[in-house]
């Protein structure tokens, strides 16, 4: 099956059609889509009540996908506020647990920087936080093409078979060493994440500018880039039960729009989403 969702639902204003919905935006959000991604515990670990908020106010059979703390992932050069690792791993795990209890939780995404190169160390890394998370399943993304050489390929795509590690595969702008293709194989049998990023070349390397995650995110994704995902999903359907798909081309307010583009061009209807006009009152 595959699950078409957004990153984040904040940012979306057009699913958000009167006041009351804007106010209760993920309830809302939860009438169009089936699955979301969750960005704000990238930024930090958040509280247990937020999750469980979250599960409640989300339908049934609703999934979330959990972003991992920029700690856990080496994006927070600046040190974090636990006295090491595994006090990090552990609060993070203790945090999404009403998201467990709830059956919920999909899997967490691991999104390693671009300076996450394909060395012995870093392997061991990977080992380690594979090993913290014991029991989540938890997905694999890259962002330096070092991991995806030809040379390299097939060896990170079995290191990550072996691991655990569910494959996120990417969409986005092929723009030197902090980007990686779009590698179309699954790494575990029930569960697979496909990533829409954009394809914004020129923006996606601005990450010294300002505005920088502005400039990245904005695309549109026109008609016949999304039917070359239909063939794409239909491979990826092949090697793992369940595909989750999040649009991350969030900067234009595309990603709402994309997604229920793609969803109508592979045909697809979710039942168990919440009614569009919810009662308030």
């Amino acid at each position: 099956m595959i699950w078409i969702g957004l990153a984040g639902w904040g940012d979306h204003p057009e699913l958000y059609t009167d006041r009351e919905a804007a106010k209760h935006k993920l309830a809302s959000y939860g009438a169009h889509f089936p699955v979301v991604e969750v960005d704000t515990s990238f930024y930090a670990i958040q509280p247990e009540r937020n999750y469980a908020k979250w599960a409640e106010e989300t339908p049934e059979g609703f999934r979330f996908v959990v972003k991992a703390y920029q700690g856990m992932t080496g994006h927070a050069r600046g040190g974090t506020p636990y006295a090491d690792d595994e006090e990090m791993f552990r609060a993070f795990r203790e945090s999404i647990q009403p998201l467990q209890q709830a059956g919920k939780l999909e899997m967490v995404l691991f999104q390693y920087p671009p300076w996450f190169d394909c060395t012995k160390e870093h392997v061991e890394q990977l080992r380690r936080a594979k090993e913290r998370m014991d029991g989540i399943s938890s997905a694999l993304e890259f962002r330096n093409q070092s991991w995806f050489t030809e040379e390299l390929r097939e060896r990170t795509l079995t290191f990550m078979r072996k691991e655990g590690w569910i494959h996120s595969v990417c969409d986005e702008p092929q723009a030197g060493a902090g980007s990686v293709p779009t590698v179309l194989a699954a790494t575990d049998e029930k569960r697979t994440l496909v990533r829409f990023h954009g394809r914004n070349r020129e923006g996606w390397n601005s990450s010294g500018e300002a505005n920088w995650r502005d400039v990245r995110y904005l695309y549109n994704y026109s008609e016949v880039e999304l039917i070359e995902w239909k063939e794409r999903l239909g491979q990826l359907e092949q090697q793992s039960r369940d595909i989750c798909v999040i649009f991350n081309n969030n900067s234009g307010g595309h990603a709402a729009g994309n997604a229920k583009q793609l969803q109508k061009l592979l045909g697809l209807e979710y039942d168990g989403l919440h009614p569009r006009q919810l009662e308030w009152f």
